[in-house]
């Protein structure tokens, strides 16, 4: 945990205090938008490869069903089947994990640093003697949004981003078979899960959780944009 604390915990705090101080109004919100894109962009590159690899093994998911119906109850037959098809495609199985591993101690550093950083009292004793203690954050946001309170409101959006998003990595063809209808499911059943959870923190939380969605979105359309045209121009 020390380790967590000094490598993510730390520096992601600093930088939001910093930028807190930086900032006209010390606007909490601003500062927030201004760290979630600086993350964003750090974790750029491992994020462009998990959603290259998520979007190429939908794109094969309709072979995959062909081969668990094929050589269904037998596993034996399946897995080889199921590599080579991966070798042919070159596709690696696990691209699209290792990715998201990297991402996870920054995603609970955040999480930290909105539910105790900003809120428990000795907090701003993890500063460095370089940034300027500001005394207690002003939560409120833009004028108008405390970022303390819970909202609802932010949560429902963060829902609805992340209903988006999953929807522009489903593949038209991934409609058919068992996987395709779990796919559908969880399609509307995490955006509920993100609300429910959401709306029980901190609005802090879940404005980050809204924005990095965003951030993500874009990020999809760009790299799935980049990887369309190309595959026309090949085509062509």
């Amino acid at each position: 945990m020390n380790i967590f604390f000094v490598i993510f915990y730390q520096p992601i705090f600093n930088l939001l205090v910093w930028l807190y101080n930086i900032l006209p109004g010390h606007d909490l919100g601003l500062a927030i938008i201004i760290l979630t894109f600086i993350i964003r962009l750090v974790l750029y590159i491992p994020s462009k490869k998990s959603i290259k690899a998520q979007k190429e093994l939908a794109s094969i998911q309709p072979e995959i069903e062909k081969l668990k119906e094929k050589h269904k109850g037998n596993q034996e037959k399946m897995g080889p089947e199921l590599m080579a098809l991966y070798k042919e495609k070159k596709i690696n199985p696990f691209a699209s994990c290792l990715p998201l591993l990297i991402q996870l101690p920054f995603l609970f550093a955040i999480y930290k640093v909105f539910l105790d950083g900003l809120t428990k009292s000795d907090s701003l004793n993890a500063l460095y003697s370089f940034v300027a203690n500001p005394g207690p954050l002003n939560p409120l946001a833009f004028g108008f949004f405390n970022l303390a309170d819970k909202s609802w409101v932010v949560a429902a959006l963060a829902g609805i981003a992340q209903f988006w998003q999953s929807k522009m990595m489903m593949n038209k063809k991934q409609s058919s078979g068992l996987s395709g209808a779990v796919n559908s499911q969880m399609l509307y059943i995490m955006p509920v899960v993100t609300i429910i959870i959401g709306g029980q923190f901190p609005a802090g939380l879940t404005f980050y959780w809204l924005l990095t969605t965003l951030f993500s979105i874009a990020q999809q359309y760009i790299v799935l944009r980049g990887k369309e045209k190309k595959t026309g121009e090949v085509a062509s």
